[in-house]
Formats: C-alpha cells, structure tokens, sequence
C-alpha cells in the first residue's frame, strides 16, 4: 500500500542533500543504501547507485520512473536457472525428445 498522502512520500534526506550538490548532466554515481526511498522529479537524470546487499547497481533515472522506490530497479536475488532434462537439452541446443504418443 502506498504511504497515506498526509505523511507525504519517503525520501531519504542524506540522498537528496547529495542530489542537490549535482548539477543535470553529471556522470557521477551517487551510492545509496536507501532502497526505500521515493523517486522523486529532482532525481531525473542523474545514475543513483543502489545497493542490493552485495553491490551498488547502477540505476539511470528517467520519467517514468517517478513514484516508484530505488529498489525496485536493483534486485537482490539472482536467478540462475531451472533444473531438470528439459532444461539442459535447451541450454546445449539438442532438440528435447517429444513424448511418444499414448496406445489405444
């Protein structure tokens, strides 16, 4: 659920004191560990570097993303694969055996 409209939208104060130091167009990657934060329209183009527990990901913001939360575009669990046969003849290119069809 979203935050009531009284309170207003989270933002982490130490990150928007860092944002407002930049000008629009710097490179700079501004590390954050504030992955609750609201993405606000003072952060529109800078590259926020948010930290998914291992690394700091490096997120470009555009319009689009306004509203949403900084850790929405860093995840924190990778995804490897599914297992089994069918996955491994996909993987090596072999076409997977079709089942043989049922006797009447």
């Amino acid at each position: 659920m979203p935050r009531s409209l009284k309170k207003g939208p989270f933002i982490d104060p130490k990150l928007m004191k860092k944002i407002s130091k930049l000008r629009v167009g710097d490179k700079a990657v501004i590390k954050t560990w504030s992955r609750s934060s609201t993405i606000t329209p003072e952060m529109v183009g800078f590259t926020i570097g948010v930290y998914n527990g291992r690394v700091h990901t490096p997120v470009y913001v555009v319009e689009n993303m306004v509203g949403h939360k900084l850790g929405e575009f860093s995840p924190t669990r990778k995804f490897i694969r599914h297992g089994g046969k069918m996955q491994k003849d996909l993987e090596t290119g072999k076409p997977a055996a079709a089942p043989a069809p049922a006797k009447k």
